[in-house]
């Protein structure tokens, strides 16, 4: 028996998430599920998937992490279901969201695409999928499903990936691009670090982000800092992040994921 771990942008508002579970409770009853989040934002594909690598390593060993954020409802997007090297599974659509949490975990050794429609819910909703295909078949999983038995076999190199570009070392320092944004507005950046300490930046760094110029600093901590101050920190998940001690660097830096951000050294006056 397998947990489930349940990650969407479905919001805290609606049914949405709570129908998935219920249907998750009727199709496999003794299987335990564990919200990861729902409070994604809406579409937000890249930033999904960086909370599921991020959270993978405190999720139980092979557990099926369902995974539901679905712009492409009803469209060409294939439904999936990955095995990675780890020994877990993961179900969701083809469009990014699962390929990099697998990566993390030893990398997909099988791919499926989920077309036994036997195991889906009736009638099929055009708009719903997370309800009627990604949820049934998650369950059944959980509860023991082989995974050949959810449908045809995909080739791990057509999957969909999210495409960003790797953070550069420049002559100033480091240019990346921001991954994903927290309710309190901290903004991680596709940059580890290992990473920003190669760069030598100094304890005082320029952040260049929309045509802007912000003095920040390097911290330890928020605490370290005094309120409002702008800082460049490790995160909890090992990713560099941009943070305004008792605000939202999201709104005093005018940041959305998928912005390219540079830090920079100071030069001495």
């Amino acid at each position: 028996m397998r947990s489930i771990c349940f990650l969407s942008d479905y919001g805290y508002e609606d049914d949405f998430a709570g129908t998935c579970r219920g249907v998750i409770a009727r199709v496999a009853p003794e299987v335990r599920v564990i919200d990861i989040t729902h409070g994604l934002a809406r579409h937000d594909v890249m930033g999904g998937a960086f909370v599921l690598r991020n959270t993978l390593p405190y999720m139980p060993d092979g557990a099926v992490h369902l995974a539901v954020i679905d712009p492409g409802v009803g469209g060409p997007r294939r439904p999936l279901a990955l095995l990675s090297a780890g020994g877990r599974l993961f179900v969701g659509p083809d469009n990014g969201l699962l390929p990099l949490a697998c990566d993390a975990d030893g990398g997909v050794v099988e791919a499926r695409e989920l077309t036994n429609s036997r195991l889906w819910l009736r009638p099929l909703s055009a708009t719903f999928h997370g309800r009627d295909v990604f949820a049934p078949v998650a369950a059944r999983l959980a509860a023991g499903l082989s995974l050949e038995e959810v449908g045809e076999p995909v080739d791990p190199a057509s999957l969909v990936r999210i495409e960003i570009p790797a953070p550069k070392m420049t002559r100033a320092g480091l240019r990346a691009t921001a991954v994903l944004i927290d309710r309190f507005g901290n903004v991680a950046l596709n940059l580890d670090a290992h990473q920003l300490e190669q760069a030598k930046l100094g304890e005082r760094i320029e952040v260049v982000c929309g045509g802007e110029r912000y003095l920040a600093q390097l911290a330890r901590t928020f605490a370290s800092l005094r309120p409002s101050d702008i800082m460049v920190l490790v995160d909890s998940y090992g990713q560099v992040a941009l943070a305004v001690n008792t605000g939202s660097a999201e709104d005093v830096l005018s940041i959305k994921p998928g912005d390219v951000i540079e830090l920079r050294r100071v030069r001495a006056q």
